[in-house]
């Protein structure tokens, strides 16, 4: 299968200790891969790593067939998009402003020279307008588009960083790389789904999807694969049944879970006693 965006031997360390330490982790053209693991595991630091924001201190990184830091910026940009925890706007630009800054490596590439334009490759999107006015529609905030930033709920801001992503990832092609740190921890629980199923709308499109999660159940549910990460070392990854292992997985978290399949899907969660009648 074709590695969109493949991670080996990463080792990220601060002030004398490694957050991560060996790390592999390799997203394929089509798939969801959903990175989990308790606080401190060194998720968001790994994402930050495949997202280019973090240079490890060993460990290599390749963008397709070549390495992250010898394709240009803005290239990069136009091949792998990026939700980060904290993706708060602290000016008052309206949300459509704010999901147009997505389209700021396209405008770059037709400006340039050489651009091969990867157009109308996800329902024949060729100009800025209608992706945005798309991404909008997807994240279901057309009808807030004018409305100010720092206005909005939580989960609203989430929604619009979210829609910024899938602008800057239109046109969706395979060899596309979107890498979301936690994009449901403020939504509520419609929003929520609905931004899961659209991750897995984007991998049906051909992109490369990395995700981190804490929502177990949702991790598989959604995702095609995991990567179990624990004090910054890969604890297991694989496919989605071979990772959920309770005894594993209750080891890990330091807390008793279970897996249960019901009607042929894996329910993944924390045991919880029964409620006395």
């Amino acid at each position: 299968m074709s590695s969109s965006l493949d991670l080996s031997h990463i080792t990220v360390s601060i002030d004398g200790r490694d957050l991560l330490s060996g790390v592999g982790l390799r997203l394929n053209a089509g798939q969801v891969t959903a990175v989990i693991g308790p606080n401190g595991a060194g998720k968001s630091t790994l994402l930050a790593v495949a997202a280019g924001q973090l240079k490890p201190r060993a460990g290599r990184v390749m963008l397709g067939s070549r390495e992250s830091h010898k394709v240009p910026t803005a290239e990069a940009a136009r091949r792998r998009a990026v939700m980060p925890q904290d993706s708060g706007v602290a000016f008052a630009f309206t949300v459509e402003e704010v999901v147009e800054m997505g389209r700021t490596p396209w405008r770059q590439a037709r400006a340039g020279r050489g651009f091969a334009g990867r157009t109308r490759a996800w329902r024949g999107f060729a100009d800025d307008a209608t992706a945005v006015a798309h991404a909008l529609e997807l994240t279901g905030l057309t009808e807030l588009a004018d409305r100010d930033i720092t206005t909005l709920s939580g989960g609203e801001r989430q929604r619009a960083a979210l829609a910024r992503v899938i602008a800057q990832a239109t046109p969706v092609a395979q060899g596309s790389v979107i890498l979301l740190d936690e994009p449901t921890s403020a939504m509520d629980v419609a929003h929520a789904e609905s931004t899961l199923v659209l991750m897995r709308e984007l991998a049906s499109r051909g992109a490369a999807v990395g995700v981190v999660l804490h929502d177990l159940d949702a991790a598989a549910s959604y995702a095609d694969r995991l990567v179990l990460l624990e004090n910054g070392r890969v604890r297991a990854a694989g496919p989605v049944a071979q990772v959920c292992d309770a005894a594993v997985l209750s080891q890990v978290y330091g807390t008793a879970v279970e897996v249960l399949d019901v009607g042929g899907r894996l329910r993944v969660g924390p045991l919880r006693p029964a409620r006395a009648a």
